[in-house]
Parts: structure tokens; sequence; C-alpha cells
């Protein structure tokens, strides 16, 4: 079914709207899935805070031509999806998971802080730990020498004590 012009435009300024200011997108192939998977995959995109859109090649071809997503460009040829968000490795993570459980879907670039992502390396970025768990990892770095100074400053009174202990201990054993 052909779409009339006045669709198309609203299609267009839709894409440009969404996909314009995004840094950090994912092109997926959805050859063979079905509709419940799709769904699925939205679901668990938006839990991420992300947005799954399935879109018209030349249309969002015309729409990303001034944005960052121009570099992705050649990825949009046969069936194409892109998922996109603010938390590119959690993004990633929600999308490799799914994939595994759906092989149909494939990824064909991404764009992560505005630079190109082969399909090969998005894995690496879904197997990247959580900002969570790098600004804990951070923390206890950060923390740790302080720790260690602060056990060896107590270290030296408490063995100054010790020591005038044993002192007394062999006086009063001298008397």
């Amino acid at each position: 079914m052909a779409l009339s012009r006045a669709r198309k435009e609203e299609i267009l300024q839709s894409y440009g709207e969404e996909l314009t200011g995004t840094t950090h997108a994912f092109l997926l192939s959805y050859k063979g899935v079905t509709v419940p998977q799709v769904t699925e995959m939205r679901a668990r995109v938006r839990q991420k805070g992300g947005k799954y859109v399935v879109v018209k090649n030349t249309l969002a071809l015309r729409a990303i031509a001034d944005g960052a997503l121009k570099e992705l460009a050649p990825h949009f040829t046969g069936p194409t999806a892109v998922a996109y968000g603010t938390d590119a490795v959690a993004l990633a993570k929600a999308l490799n998971d799914y994939i595994k459980e759906v092989p149909a879907f494939q990824f064909k670039a991404a764009l992560v802080d505005g630079r190109t992502v082969a399909a090969s390396q998005i894995t690496e970025l879904a197997n990247l730990p959580s900002r969570e768990q790098l600004i804990a990892k951070l923390l206890y770095l950060l923390q740790s020498p302080v720790t260690r100074f602060v056990r060896v400053l107590a270290a030296v009174p408490q063995q100054f004590v010790s020591v005038l202990d044993q002192i007394r201990v062999q006086k009063e054993g001298q008397s």
C-alpha cells in the first residue's frame, strides 16, 4: 500500500524529531521476527529507558541526513529497526540478551557517543560493566589507600601501648 505524500511528511517529521538528536543508536535487522517478539523487544528496550522504532529506509535516510546518525546511512538496507536511548551499555545489554533468545534479530551497526560501532563490537559493549558497577569500583579504589593509611596510623599508637605494657610486665616480673 502506497503512502500519501502527507503521511510521508508526518513520518519524516517523526523520524527527524526522534532520531536526529540521539547519540546512542543501534540498527537491527528483524527479518523473520513475529509480532509478539517485536513487542517483547520494545518492552525490554523501554525498560532500559530507550525506544524501538521500525523505520522506512528511504524516509529515515532523509531524516538523518543532517544528524549524527548519517554515519550509519549505508546500513539502512532491508528491514531496519532503530533502538536508541541515553544509556548505551544498558541498551546494548538488553538488545544482546534478547538477540540470544531470538536469533532472527541481528545487529547491523551502532552509533555510540557519536562514533560508529561495527555489529561485531556491539557484543563487547554489552559485556562492559554497568555505570553503577564502574562507580563502585572507582570508589573502592579511591577509598582503599586512605583506609590502609588510617590503619597504619592507628597501628603506631597501638604498638606503642603494647610495648609499654610489655615493659610494665617485665618490671613487675623483676620486682
